[in-house]
């Protein structure tokens, strides 16, 4: 994977909007019992659910925890992709990467260095240092090129 130095718009990257056609969509698993009640039982079946679902019209891949693959590999349906990956939390529109596309259909994404919301003084929860490398992982996975946000 690339880190480009440069910035998007130097590139011709843009962020496209939520209604554009796009490759697939990415989801993380929810495992944590202090965050999700009954060891996120109801939870797993939500998400189990959502990701039947879309991948009817589109591929989905699943960061998973590795203590958590078996549970997620007997909920979800077959022609989802499971990628192994610690994380601290399932919360993948924040920890994750904002993907960016050119006209040219090119796919590279913005890590924006998550904190936990605010860091070591006023971050909602600790340790983060795993959601904290969610971003370049999920880019890594995509093949695709990596910002990082200032």
């Amino acid at each position: 994977m690339t880190l480009h130095t440069t910035t998007p718009k130097q590139d011709g990257f843009r962020m496209p909007g939520e209604f554009e056609p796009h490759a697939g969509c990415w989801l993380t698993w929810p495992y944590r019992p202090d965050v999700w009640r009954d060891n996120a039982g109801p939870a797993q079946q939500a998400y189990a659910a959502v990701a039947a679902a879309i991948s009817q019209f589109e591929p989905v891949s699943i960061l998973v925890t590795p203590g958590q693959s078996e549970q997620a590999r007997a909920l979800l349906p077959a022609n989802t992709h499971l990628v192994t990956i610690n994380s601290d939390d399932s919360w993948l529109r924040d920890s994750g990467p904002s993907f960016l596309v050119n006209d040219a259909g090119e796919l590279r994404g913005v890590d924006w260095g998550f904190n936990a919301y605010g860091g070591y003084h006023e971050g909602l929860y600790f340790p983060w240092d795993n959601d904290a490398l969610v971003a370049s992982r999920v880019l890594q996975e995509a093949k695709a090129g990596r910002y990082k946000a200032p």
